[in-house]
Parts: structure tokens; sequence; C-alpha cells
């Protein structure tokens, strides 16, 4: 039986190395320190929004529907997923509402999240 690797120490919350690999055909082991992705130290919903991210293209509108969420919490999802991956989030400047409007226009945020956004920027 085979369970998911953990990447954090379970009393510490450190991350934690791979020192020892094994061939399920052959039994070869390896010993040695072994880096592990990025990907590896994301959460469970972390990894399942990086999914559903990847699988819709990038695209903000088609994880909204998959994932029955808002704009804004498809956005603080993704800031909170490069933070994870240990990158510096980069705050995007206040939205003008002429860019809020040409996105509703295109069909690109609803009516309610048009709204939304531009309360959320006080416009």
């Amino acid at each position: 039986m085979a369970y998911r690797l953990i990447s954090k120490c379970p009393v510490c919350s450190s991350k934690l190395r791979v020192v020892k690999l094994k061939c399920g055909k052959c039994g070869t082991v390896i010993e040695n320190e072994f880096e592990l992705s990025k990907f590896e130290y994301l959460g469970e919903e972390q990894l399942r929004f990086m999914e559903t991210f990847v699988m819709c293209r990038g695209n903000i509108k088609d994880v909204e529907k998959e994932l029955g969420i808002s704009y804004p919490t498809v956005r603080a999802k993704l800031d909170e997923v490069i933070s994870a991956l240990g990158y510096v989030v980069v705050k995007k400047p206040v939205i003008e509402s002429k860019e809020i409007i040409d996105m509703l226009e295109k069909g690109e945020i609803s009516a309610d999240q048009a709204v939304s956004m531009m309360k959320e920027n006080k416009i």
C-alpha cells in the first residue's frame, strides 16, 4: 500500500526532505537527500485549486464557474498559492472602472461581479 507523501513535519511543521527511494519492481534502494517540488508543499485544497486553474487554462471566468466562487475569491486563492510557492504576491493596482466595464461588456465577469469589484476598489 502506498501513502501520499507528506511534506511537512507533523511535530514542528518544517519542510521534510526525502532521503530514501525504493524501486517497487526490483527493490533497489537509493539513499541521499532529494529535493521536493515546490508544489509538494501545497495543501490539499491549494492543489485542487491549481488543478482546476490549469484545466481551465488560467481563465478566471472558467475557474469561477467550475468552483462556484467569485472573481475576488479566485484571485485570493491564486495569491495564496503564489505565496505558498515562496513568491512575493504583488497586489494588482486598483482596477479602473473602465477596465471593469470592459470586462463586463466582453462577458468576462457578471454584473454582480462588476458591482463587487467596484465596491472592492471603492469606485
